[in-house]
């Protein structure tokens, strides 16, 4: 059995083959890893400046809504991310929403008077499997040390907030990929980046780039008819210059790549997808906004990296995942380790 993860369709990746090949974006984890605390912070900085005031159009895809996130009504209305995107665990939603007002505040002293209130964005998924969340061991300073942690490579598997998270049965978390691609009669180069946070699945509908090797490993699960519980947040960024109506149709193809996983987007997994263009800023203060736009009939090279690209940081999330023991001795093993008993 190969251990090496595949490289999902044609497309090449990017020099790190994660969202960070996205001019300007990074991102930044806090790991708790004691005993039952099994879980993290996963911030996501779209840009380097203020995002408060410099905003960039964005949208959500909410392909089975079970979640808990913040801030996702006001994105789907105007269009439009003005924070960085925090990840966590379920419980964690309002304390990370906190910790987001804090920092937008510290550098915006008039937002909430002067200025609008700051739309913070984050997204959850339950690691409860793993993780004691009712100990509610994420604190506002596990949000700071993730941002301080900001950077171009990115940590991938058992680590922020993936620490506690699993997928098909086996150990998940935070997977990351990028797909590079060529536009129009002028072959204008643009990358699409994902990240994931893993969180779903049954291992007998695990596929790995086509082959159904789930019914493999699953042995005696294989019979198992247990509904599919968890979530996944997807995120997509490119360098494309799309408005919110055509990230909205981005953020959808991430369903394409999540279902080639054997995900079926079951009643109790919460699957949301969200994507931003980092091709042109919006000044929060503008009267007047002019963006300059792909054309529609252009997009399909878009959509087929959304697709590749979500797909492979599934399976980085798997692949990149050590076994951990948490919560009353439950323990998620890693794929890997899988992989290579049945060798």
């Amino acid at each position: 059995m190969n251990l090496q993860v595949p490289h999902i369709g044609r497309l090449a990746a990017g020099p790190r083959n994660s969202i960070t090949d996205v001019a300007g974006v990074r991102v930044g984890h806090c790991t708790l890893d004691a005993g039952p605390v099994q879980t993290g912070v996963t911030v996501l900085m779209p840009h380097g400046g203020n995002l408060f005031t410099h905003r960039l159009p964005a949208a959500a895809a909410v392909i089975n809504g079970f979640g808990k996130s913040a801030g996702l009504v006001q994105l789907e209305e105007l269009g439009q991310l003005e924070s960085p995107i925090a990840l966590s665990n379920t419980f964690a939603v309002g304390t990370l929403l906190t910790a987001q007002v804090r920092h937008t505040l510290r550098e915006n002293p008039e937002c909430g008077r002067s200025l609008s209130t700051v739309n913070a964005l984050v997204l959850e998924c339950n690691d409860a499997y793993l993780n004691d969340q009712q100990a509610l061991a994420i604190e506002e300073g596990h949000y700071l040390q993730a941002l301080q942690a900001l950077s171009q490579e990115v940590a991938q598997g058992a680590v922020g907030a993936g620490r506690g998270m699993s997928s098909f049965g086996l150990k998940g978390g935070i997977g990351t990929a990028s797909r590079c691609v060529s536009i129009g009669a002028a072959g204008n180069a643009f990358t699409v980046g994902a990240l994931v946070l893993s969180n779903f699945g049954r291992l007998p509908d695990l596929v790995i780039d086509g082959d159904p090797v789930g019914r493999r490993l699953a042995d005696s699960a294989a019979s198992d008819h247990s509904p599919e519980k968890g979530s996944i947040i997807m995120i997509l960024a490119t360098d494309a210059p799309l408005d919110a109506r055509q990230l909205k149709r981005l953020a959808t193809r991430a369903g394409a790549g999540l279902a080639r996983t054997g995900s079926v987007y079951g009643h109790g997994s919460g699957d949301i997808a969200l994507a931003f263009s980092t091709a042109q800023q919006i000044e929060a203060s503008a009267e007047c906004v002019q963006l300059t736009l792909l054309a529609d009939h252009l997009l399909d090279p878009l959509f087929h990296a959304a697709a590749d690209s979500v797909e492979q940081a599934i399976l980085h999330a798997l692949f990149a995942a050590e076994t951990v023991r948490g919560r009353d001795g439950h323990v998620r093993v890693s794929l890997r380790e899988r992989l290579a008993a049945l060798a």
